[in-house]
């Protein structure tokens, strides 16, 4: 029975109960979970509203951990934190959440037509892929045997069935398509590899500049205003993954309201059919309970797993970390543990390290063989944009990819507004192979040289506003022209331009190659007494510009077309001087 109440906090006394079980608080069954025991009496962590509890009231064990629901009927839905769907909660208590309602995660009823890939007899274990179910035109559910479980085949149906109903009789076990996991529990692979492949995201200064490989980590940070929500909804929108795991935790209602909105409606831009249908949802807004918000995280990387279990590469958006942080810190503080940095616990480390290494890229347990991948992308709020807090500082331990925003760049309407000289990416090296064999052999080069560009025109800048631009040599004067044109042309992209708001690999190694190229031949033709303000001249400079507005197919004969046009006017600028 409960003791004492404190917020989200509860002090119950419960027999024989474990760390991490999962219990029914109160007359109304709110959802619970003990995060400590001390002596007789266990902390509840509660996700639900807590008012209204008073001591005395029952506490029931249910004796197994905070899991979530595996099967046919994940994607396309909408869940909270807790992986109740938002559709039925509000079909069975109105548009506010009623406490204590108990709704399936999945659909019991719905049937589903199941087509076995074993035979009787076969001998299966822990992974194996028995059969597959058509969740929605782009996805195929694959079916596979759960944990603990092996032995021969003695019996499998195909048809159509409900997720409770038996599938299949493994040495005596009943098996349906319905799975449970513990959601703090990671899901492992049979082998972890390298990451080698990069994870497009049709952004021109993430791909380039800064890529993130499939199986990898990454970190948003940045202050309010400057576009980490909108960088998720891109990512979510036009990456090369199969699956789409964004989870809203702790984030603005109304920010929400949109996503929710919004996502429904957009096409996915490979196949034309709703985006959604490759899509689960996970919203847990500012105002809900912040308990929800510190499991909705792992509820999102469960689901994750069982997906990339099957052999698909999947992408995990959390927007954002730093409020799972602070539930952290509001219940560290109810708990009365000693304050780390900034009044977070001690493990808050341990705690971030423990849920992006779930990322990874790997064979899959099971038969057949596959490769499945886990991509992580954090983005991270911290206060007034400082990102020496902990909460950026700790990420940055254990991910890759710093993608830092920039409130300056945001204000002067450049999107992304990420930042090219504080920001980094570690895969660069893992993935130059792929991108030499496959979009360029000098695509690393020319980025290495763009980024050298980018860092110089910040010094040159500097000295611009002490002394003036006349101070500058020929060649200085070059390289803030030729900066201007990355940031304008290559670095700006606009999210609302149908055709600028993706860029493939191809097009974005096409585009920087003609300014490097511009670049190269600028320096090559200084030599001979052409100035900087002739070069600017060239007409061809602006065929540059409208690239990006250029339709991928008709990309490759544009940029030949330009590249030759270039060289000429260079000649002819060279003539020119001669004969001056």
């Amino acid at each position: 029975m409960i003791k004492k109440v404190a917020g989200p906090l509860v002090i119950a006394n419960i027999p024989d109960c474990k760390k991490g079980d999962l219990v029914k608080v109160g007359k109304l069954r709110l959802v619970g979970e003990v995060i400590e025991i001390r002596g007789d009496l266990a902390s509840i962590q509660v996700y639900e509203e807590t008012s209204g509890l008073k001591v005395g009231d029952p506490v029931q064990n249910t004796g197994m951990p905070l899991s979530v629901e595996l099967g046919p009927g994940l994607l396309s839905t909408m869940f909270d934190g807790i992986q109740r769907p938002l559709v039925e909660l509000e079909k069975a208590s109105g548009v506010f959440i009623a406490r204590g309602v108990e709704v399936p995660s999945l659909n019991r009823t719905k049937k589903w037509t199941f087509k076995p890939v074993k035979n009787k007899g076969d001998e299966v274990s822990v992974g194996d892929i028995i059969g597959e179910v058509e969740e929605t035109s782009l996805i195929v559910h694959k079916i596979m045997i759960p944990h603990g479980i092996s032995g021969k085949i003695e019996e499998i149906k195909s048809g159509s069935f409900t997720i409770e109903e038996t599938i299949a009789k493994i040495s005596g076990q009943e098996i349906t398509m319905l799975q449970k996991w513990p959601v703090r529990k990671s899901r492992s692979l049979k082998q972890k590899e390298s990451v080698s492949i990069p994870l497009t995201t049709g952004q021109r200064i993430i791909d380039t500049m800064f890529p993130l490989a499939k199986g990898g980590s990454a970190c948003v940070p940045g202050p309010f205003g400057a576009g980490k929500t909108v960088i998720q909804h891109q990512l979510a929108k036009w990456a090369d993954a199969d699956i789409i795991v964004f989870v809203g935790c702790g984030e603005r209602g109304n920010e929400m309201t949109d996503v929710l909105q919004e996502f429904p409606e957009l096409k996915d831009p490979r196949t034309g059919k709703p985006l959604l249908e490759r899509t689960i949802l996970i919203a847990n807004t500012s105002n809900m309970p912040i308990a929800a918000r510190e499991a909705s995280v792992y509820t999102g990387a469960a689901i994750a797993e069982y997906f990339r279990d099957m052999g698909y590469s999947v992408a995990l958006m959390a927007d954002s970390t730093s409020r799972w942080a602070e539930a952290l810190r509001e219940m560290s503080g109810r708990l009365e543990e000693m304050p780390g940095e900034e009044g977070y616990p001690a493990y808050l480390s341990s705690r971030l390290a423990d849920f992006y290494e779930r990322s990874g890229y790997g064979k899959c347990l099971g038969t057949p063989e596959r490769e499945g991948s886990l991509t992580i992308i954090g983005s991270v709020s911290p206060p007034g944009g400082d990102f020496s807090e902990p909460v950026v500082q700790n990420t940055l331990r254990v991910t890759k990819v710093f993608w830092g925003l920039d409130y300056a760049l945001a204000h002067k309407r450049h999107f992304p507004a990420i930042n090219w000289l504080q920001s980094y990416s570690l895969y660069v090296e893992n993935l130059s192979k792929y991108f030499k064999e496959n979009i360029g052999e000098d695509f690393p080069a020319i980025r290495e040289e763009a980024l050298r560009l980018l860092a110089k025109e910040a010094e040159l800048e500097e000295i611009v506003r002490l002394v003036g631009m006349e101070s500058l040599s020929q060649k200085e004067q070059l390289i803030l022209f030729v900066c201007k044109i990355i940031r304008e042309d290559f670095l700006y992209q606009s999210a609302f331009d149908p055709i600028d708001q993706f860029s493939s690999l191809k097009k974005q190694y096409n585009i920087l190659s003609l300014i490097m190229i511009l670049h190269k031949k600028s320096l090559e033709i200084l030599d001979f007494g052409v100035e900087v303000k002739d070069i600017q001249k060239i007409d061809t400079i602006s065929r540059i510009s409208k690239l990006k507005l250029t339709k991928e197919e008709e990309i490759p004969q544009e940029a030949e077309s330009i590249r030759q046009d270039m060289k000429n006017k260079m000649e002819n600028l060279i003539g020119r001087a001669n004969n001056e």
